[in-house]
């Protein structure tokens, strides 16, 4: 019979019947132990009785767990060490982790879910991936590195309504995340103010455009100034003049230029710059025919179509670059102008590009 086969009082009878006198070698006979075996048992569980032998097993028994469970955690802490330096956010980082554990350090898949706090469903899921994954990765990829400010809802709006894909929007933006393009948004204190009235869109092109200066300066620290002209109904950016100095004969000849292939506006939205309230000015429109609207001082949510373009204008270009001659910011300006009107997707729009709205318009 096996060691294991012998209960605690069957090894105490035998080493009893041993002191009693019975000879040692026809104890090995009947019972078909060795001789090691014996005397292994009585220098083991010599002087002890059944119960004491039973409370050692049981110490044994703990002990052996203690073991294995210190073990398991000093384990488990190695393989948390190496992956607190990778992100475990979302659960499919976490089922990688659990793998790599699985494969490079012998755990059981039970132990690794564990660990990282995942289901054994979730440890089996296998994704079933769209082949134009790969695709949409590229073009998310391309647009956030021509475009450094654009979000995903630009993105998402371009290669809806530019490109025509009819991906859903939610596959685009899963992708958007596992590739970690989000911009960081730094957040403001707002001031609560009364909410402004909302401007009304003109029904038609060259109903009233907008106008306003904005000012930056160049490598060497020269100040220059750009005019920028916005036609309210699409959103559409009709000029950008950059020079270093802007007075209102240069307003006049800007506006000519672009009424040569766009037309005569009705109104010219504006604030009350020197420029705009000068008599060159004034008077070139009551020849034209055109009406001035000057926004009230302090009050630039009035002429808000505009001040929403300067701030693109600023994020997306203006400050991005710097700028060693006036030639530079006009060749910059220029090309990101035919972009914005034919590429990019305006929200004022219902995130159609400005030509777009214009040609469904026509």
């Amino acid at each position: 019979m096996k060691s294991d086969r012998f209960t605690d009082a069957q090894i105490m009878g035998l080493i009893r019947q041993a002191e009693g006198g019975v000879p040692v070698p026809d104890l090995y006979r009947e019972h078909g132990i060795s001789n090691a075996t014996f005397y292994r048992w009585r220098a083991k569980y010599g002087g002890m009785d059944a119960s004491m032998i039973s409370q050692m097993k049981a110490l044994e028994e703990e002990n052996r767990r203690l073991k294995r469970m210190y073990a398991d955690l000093s384990m488990q802490t190695d393989i948390l060490k190496e992956a607190l330096e990778k992100k475990m956010k979302r659960p499919a980082q976490r089922r990688e982790l659990a793998t790599q554990a699985v494969a490079h350090h012998g755990v059981s898949i039970a132990l690794a879910c564990r660990i990282f706090g995942i289901s054994e469903t979730c440890f089996r899921y296998c994704p079933r991936l769209a082949a134009e994954n790969d695709r949409i990765a590229d073009l998310l990829v391309g647009l956030t590195q021509a475009h450094r400010r654009w979000g995903f809802g630009l993105c998402s709006l371009y290669l809806r309504n530019v490109q025509g894909q009819v991906w859903n929007h939610k596959q685009v933006y899963r992708i958007y995340r596992e590739l970690e393009l989000n911009l960081r948004i730094k957040p403001r204190k707002r001031l609560i103010r009364e909410k402004p009235e909302k401007l009304s869109v003109p029904a038609l092109p060259n109903k009233v455009w907008s106008m306003d200066f904005m000012a930056d300066r160049l490598l060497d620290g020269r100040a220059f100034r750009l005019l920028n002209i916005l036609d309210d109904f699409n959103r559409e950016g009709l000029a950008i003049e950059v020079d270093f100095s802007l007075p209102a004969c240069r307003v006049v000849r800007c506006l000519e230029q672009v009424m040569e292939w766009r037309g005569r506006p009705e109104a010219i939205r504006m604030d009350n710059g020197p420029e705009y309230v000068s008599h060159t000015l004034v008077a070139w429109a009551e020849k034209k025919g055109i009406t001035l609207i000057y926004t009230q001082p302090g009050n630039p949510q009035q002429n808000a179509y505009i001040e929403r373009y300067n701030r693109t204008v600023r994020q997306e270009w203006l400050e991005q670059h710097l700028f060693e001659s006036i030639q530079d910011v006009q060749e910059v300006a220029t090309q990101w102008l035919w972009t914005y009107n034919n590429d990019r997707p305006n929200m004022g729009n219902g995130g159609f590009t400005p030509a777009q709205k214009l040609k469904v318009a026509a």
